[in-house]
């Protein structure tokens, strides 16, 4: 998500899931190329299994920085082709490639050729006034016949002129029987169904018709929610971190990361800010909230003010 996860953030949510697959914020082939890529490619190891999301509709650029996703160590390369954002269609990719199959599918065979590792795409079900079905199912034959079978399937259209990208998660409705029917015609594909879904009751019904789910914003949001993924969709019964221990773990990696990357800018806001919506529902949540976003306090970068936070919640 876009200006929204981060390596902290996918770490803080590892130690709410172990087993959850977590994807990158999209990297465009131009920042990994020209830019600072360990800046956008490092991350920790306890991120595992984590997936590079990257923008691009070049296939030898994409090829490259493929093969750089998989020398990081990263577990899936995902080419994202449902991003409305304009700034995403004056790049020429984001949904806009959906228009252009033919490009999309030289793109994933370039990046297939390139590493060992698999390639997904995360496309819509429709672009502006598309909506009949043939259109996406023809789509996703193309990339099938590239071969590419894993599916992140946004059950929306992207309305590329006149919705911002917040309106575009929003406003037009939701099909999940069309992602389903994708399901259907390609049954030796991955098909996962991203959109609308918020809590593990919605992810099991979906589970029913897909082979899995991506939450976006309810999982940032709500991210205790997760707590019961393990246990409920990977048969993992081990005990899971409560609140109050994930945020005693998070203490030892903020100390870390403000020790390695402080001195390049790293604020401890940075990593807070993924953690206000833990203690949702608890009492004392929005005291945890105000401590955790009191800008004034987090430029010591001290991360004690986590258990000042923590002893704000009741349990």
């Amino acid at each position: 998500m876009l200006d929204w996860t981060d390596r902290h953030c996918r770490y803080f949510h590892r130690l709410i899931s172990r087993h959850t697959w977590l994807y990158t914020e999209m990297v465009t082939t131009g920042a990994l190329i020209h830019g600072d890529a360990a800046r956008h490619l490092d991350f920790s190891e306890e991120e595992h299994p984590v997936a590079l999301q990257l923008g691009g509709s070049d296939p030898q650029e994409l090829a490259v920085c493929a093969k750089l996703g998989e020398k990081w160590g990263y577990d899936e390369i995902n080419l994202n082709c449902g991003c409305p954002s304009e700034r995403v269609q004056k790049g020429a990719f984001g949904a806009c490639l959906m228009k252009e199959s033919s490009l999309v599918a030289q793109c994933v065979k370039a990046m297939q050729d390139a590493v060992s590792i698999d390639v997904s795409v995360k496309h819509r079900i429709g672009v502006d006034d598309i909506h009949a079905y043939g259109f996406v199912r023809d789509f996703m034959g193309e990339l099938v016949e590239a071969g590419c079978r894993i599916f992140i399937v946004h059950a929306r259209n992207a309305i590329l002129k006149g919705l911002s990208p917040k309106e575009n998660r929003d406003i037009p409705p939701l099909h999940y029987e069309t992602v389903h029917q994708l399901k259907k015609d390609f049954p030796d594909c991955q098909v996962i169904l991203n959109g609308g879904i918020e809590t593990p009751e919605q992810v099991a019904g979906q589970l029913e018709q897909v082979d899995g789910v991506m939450i976006g914003r309810a999982a940032y949001h709500y991210p205790y929610r997760m707590a019961s993924f393990d246990a409920r969709f990977y048969g993992d019964d081990a005990p899971v971190r409560t609140p109050a221990q994930v945020v005693e773990a998070m203490i030892p990696y903020i100390d870390r990361q403000l020790s390695l990357y402080g001195a390049k800018g790293l604020r401890l806001q940075g990593i807070t800010r993924h953690m206000l919506g833990l203690m949702t529902g608890m009492p004392g949540a929005r005291r945890f909230r105000q401590i955790l976003s009191d800008a004034s306090r987090l430029s010591a970068n001290d991360s004690a003010i986590l258990l000042e936070a923590l002893q704000a919640v009741r349990f």
